[in-house]
């Protein structure tokens, strides 16, 4: 049980309370000096933080100070006239306060409480309130909190209830009251599925950029439930007692409780920051909470080293709270709960060999000397979960694996047995995700893959890299397995088909350990990853071939996103320069489904319709021409052609009484060859029947013949992309028009193609992304964003842009603004990139520049990565001619300027 006595702390004592009036009501009375006081034990205990007293004595300080002050408030209220009783509960029971943690106190009556009982508790509660303590207070009989208990949330608090001052008779009534509504089992199997729900609320990983360091994967609730689930059993008071009962060993205590105080420092700190009581790891907080912690910038550090390695520290700490929680609770499963099961539950244990057994849907070694006899058997045990899938061990074999995993050295890894029982693993696809987790938990991966320890939750300070490395690595793998599972078939029908006809898919999981593994070390890890990955591959006795195919999509494994992305791949010649790097169709399937998984691996919000067009578009054309197809495009005008070809098919194949054959190849001719080099023919059909239906265009300020303008879903994938086609009389202004509707309205631009057609009318065509997704289902949107760009059409003024201010977690990040100008002599343009920090209005704003500086915009492609804008536009002068250098570089300083002129206001 908690005592006061662990604290050993001087803080500063009460304000001395003289007798007060009983009927004297708190709001006629001063505060009695205790905000004072409240305010001078929080410094004193921050101050006590900085003189490197240990974050374990002052929380505990803290719950004494709030004892002392409760006690004496509770006879200053005459409450100990009273049969009444008051506990501490929750984390305040257990003697665990931050600065702005809850109070969370019980008050206990033996039978129904008297009016006068209940107008002095009422005086306590207002008093409370006023001196800013804000108390969750529960005010039952015991009979009341037997019918409480039933919710399992208030039965783990009173588990956890320590008598302050009062009604000794009542000290044991909340264990009591515990025991007699909830048998261990069912108390255990409650609180796991409380936990596993609280896990899916944050993603079911402990590596989210803005982690909640209390109720997260590897927060201080996963030490919580250890405690709620054994109390109810061992009837103990602290977790230390838990190895005085042999369930817990000396060193596992250790480990969780430097994790803890790790945390509870964090958490200090939060709460001082916020002044309130804050546990999400906001990136608000995190520069400044390292700076606290000590984690200072070195000499050679790239800009945000010190708060990724305060980052990596935190993951690290979760990720071993979180593999503890799990073990131990399976652990009195095994030992507390499995033994009382009827037979027909109990699992039932099968050999699988002379080392290793199989217990219901685990495993265990066959004795505690498995893996000290035969440290092959580490290797082994997974490669056996695969074979016969099993997805989980036995919590005593975790134990003994996590010792013997310290065991792993050079020359255990220079055995040829243990490298093929490695390449082995790898090679069994079943279970390869939880297998490998497994590995990575308890240390067998790290130390069998030195250089993957050293990325083990090692984090990247953006918004675009969701994961840390090794978890990214692992989730990576698991979207691998997911290409052979008919459930996910839907989403990824091409990318599934091709992987499930390669043979040796370890070179693609090879892959993916390695094409991060050299991060975080400066210098290219593309290149650094391919010569580790070549070494790995020879020395574990793979053939020069294949090893060279590990290397190199470890080199190339952003070539086939960044070519989709940031280039035109409309453009021939783009496409043929990437077949020539990528060299066969071999290399491009195992190219393919790498990029598509590490992509989806990286940011579930990267991977949408658009982007999953783009990588199919790349492929396919790549394909055709890495096969040598005698009817594959070979330049800008066997591509146009085709399109045409492809479009009259589809064409031919649809009954559709709007489009004659002859009226539709007559508009063709008049659209020019630049809409058939960048638009499919899915799309083509599409304008084609729109621009047939809607009456003829006259000049832009003719009312009786509006532009154009209809929307659709993007159809690639249909996930979340909305498909807007715009046909005009072509105009000075257009692009910027249009941004600045789309800026009104919210809708971000994921790509543009902006064509002149042959007679001067504008074919422009954008895939958009709506935020409140209700563009698609809501005619009145529809038409309110239909009608203000025929209106701003027809304005010869750019709408005004609305202010809007960056989101929270923007203003966190810097990124320089850079733009690069190069001539592409098959357009006749200047292409421009673009990159700059993402921010409200960012394309509205671009495009007012284009106007006043004269620019025409011809394609644009818009490409945003967590919190940085990566775009790019082919631009030319009014006349369609390149622009001059001295032009370039005023566009430029345009540009540089009004991007450098963001509001640093912030959304709350």
């Amino acid at each position: 049980m908690f005592t006061c006595d662990a604290a050993s702390i001087d803080l500063t004592p009460l304000p001395s309370f003289s007798s007060p009036t009983a009927s004297l009501l708190p709001a006629e009375k001063s505060l009695l000096g205790i905000p004072e006081w409240l305010t001078q034990i929080n410094e004193d205990i921050s101050r006590a933080l900085e003189r490197g007293i240990n974050i374990r004595q002052l929380v505990a300080a803290r719950a004494c100070a709030i004892d002392s002050l409760l006690i004496a408030l509770f006879k200053w209220f005459e409450l100990d006239k009273t049969d009444l009783a008051l506990f501490a509960t929750g984390g305040y029971g257990r003697g665990e306060l931050s600065l702005y943690s809850d109070i969370d106190i019980l008050l206990l009556a033996p039978n129904e409480i008297g009016p006068d009982a209940s107008s002095k508790i009422d005086n306590l509660v207002a008093l409370l309130w006023d001196i800013g303590l804000e108390p969750a207070l529960s005010v039952r009989s015991v009979s009341d909190g037997v019918e409480a208990a039933l919710d399992h949330t208030i039965a783990s608090a009173l588990l956890e209830a320590r008598l302050l001052i009062g009604n000794e008779a009542l000290q044991d009534v909340p264990i009591q009251i515990v025991n007699k509504q909830w048998s261990p089992r069912a108390f255990f199997e409650v609180k796991i599925a409380e936990a596993k729900a609280r896990y899916l609320q944050h993603n079911a990983t402990e590596y989210n950029l803005e982690p909640n360091i209390k109720t997260a994967p590897g927060g201080l609730r996963d030490i919580h439930i250890i405690g709620w689930v054994t109390k109810r059993y061992f009837r103990v008071s602290k977790l230390y007692d838990l190895v005085q009962q042999n369930f817990l060993t000396e060193k596992e205590f250790d480990e969780l409780s430097f994790a803890e105080g790790y945390l509870w420092q964090i958490r200090h700190h939060l709460h001082e920051l916020t002044g309130r009581n804050e546990n999400k790891l906001l990136f608000d907080y995190q520069r400044d909470i390292a700076q606290l912690m000590g984690y200072e910038a070195q000499p050679d550090d790239q800009p945000n080293a010190a708060v990724e390695r305060f980052m990596r520290d935190y993951y690290r700490c979760a990720m071993q709270i979180s593999t503890l929680s799990e073990m131990l609770t399976n652990h009195y499963y095994e030992t507390i709960i499995e033994p009382q099961l009827p037979d027909d539950e109990r699992p039932k244990k099968q050999p699988i060999n002379a080392r290793f057994n199989q217990v219901g849907e685990q495993i265990a070694m066959a004795h505690h000397r498995v893996f000290a006899q035969h440290p092959e058997s580490i290797l082994e045990m997974f490669l056996l979960m695969g074979q016969y899938g099993i997805k989980n061990v036995r919590t005593h074999t975790l134990r003994a694996l996590k010792i013997a995993a310290r065991g792993i050295d050079q020359t255990y890894r220079d055995n040829p047995n243990h490298q093929a029982l490695f390449l082995g693993n790898l090679k069994e696809q079943n279970y390869l995700f939880h297998r490998l987790r497994t590995m990575n938990r308890y240390g067998v991966l790290g130390n069998y893959i030195p250089a993957f320890s050293q990325v083990t939750g090692l984090m990247q300070y953006d918004l675009f890299h969701r994961y840390t490395v090794d978890a990214h690595t692992l989730f990576l793998i698991r979207i691998l397995h997911r290409f052979t599972d008919s459930r996910f078939y839907e989403d990824f029908p091409l990318v599934s088909a091709i992987f499930q006809r390669i043979e040796r898919k370890e070179i693609l999981v090879l892959a993916a350990m390695f094409h991060d593994i050299a991060k975080g070390r400066g210098g290219n890890h593309s290149l650094l990853g391919e010569t580790e990955s070549i070494e790995f591959c020879l020395a574990h006795g793979m053939s020069v071939a294949d090893a060279n195919l590990v290397g190199w999509l470890t080199r190339y494994h952003l070539l086939m996103s960044m070519t989709a992305q940031k280039k035109d791949i409309s453009d021939p010649e783009v496409v043929t320069l990437f077949a020539d790097l990528v060299g066969n169709v071999t290399h491009l399937n195992h190219l393919y489904v790498l990029t598509v998984a590490d992509m989806n691996a990286t940011n579930p919000q990267l991977w949408n319709s658009w982007r999953a067009t783009l990588m199919k578009q790349l492929y396919s054309q790549t394909r055709r021409i890495l096969r040598a197809d005698i009817d594959a495009p070979t330049n800008r005008q066997d591509m146009i052609s085709a399109t045409r070809k492809q479009a009259l098919v589809m064409l031919d194949n649809v009954d559709n009484q709007h489009m004659n054959r002859d009226e539709v190849l007559r508009l063709w001719d008049d659209l020019g060859d630049e809409y058939f080099l960048r638009e499919i023919a899915e799309d083509i059909l599409w304008h084609t029947e729109a621009i047939l239906d809607h009456p003829p265009i006259g000049r832009a300020s003719d009312a009786n013949s509006p532009p154009l303008v209809v929307l659709r879903e993007h159809r690639e994938l249909a996930l979340d992309a909305v498909q807007v086609f715009v046909y005009t009389q072509d105009q000075v202004n257009l692009f910027a028009v249009t941004m600045a509707v789309f800026d009104q309205m919210n809708l971000d631009v994921l790509d543009a193609r902006i064509i002149t057609a042959t007679r001067d009318f504008a074919l422009d065509s954008y895939v958009l992304l709506d935020r409140s997704g209700t563009l698609l289902v809501d005619e009145d949107s529809q038409q309110e964003l239909k009608q203000r760009l025929i209106d701003a059409f027809k304005n010869p003024t750019v709408p005004k842009l609305t202010h809007k201010r960056i989101p929270r977690q923007l203003k966190h990040f810097e990124v320089a603004t850079t733009i690069n100008f190069e001539f592409n002599e098959a357009s006749d343009q200047h292409i421009m990139s673009l990159e700059t920090l993402d921010q409200p209005g960012l394309l509205a704003r671009v495009g007012q520049i284009f106007l006043q500086q004269q620019i025409e915009v011809h394609a644009a492609r818009i490409t945003t990565l967590g919190e940085r804008a990566e775009d790019m536009f082919y631009i030319s002068d009014r006349n369609d001619e390149p622009l001059s250098a001295d032009k370039l570089e005023t566009l430029k300083t345009a540009l540089m300027t009004s991007l450098s002129l963001r509001s640093d206001n912030v959304e709350s």
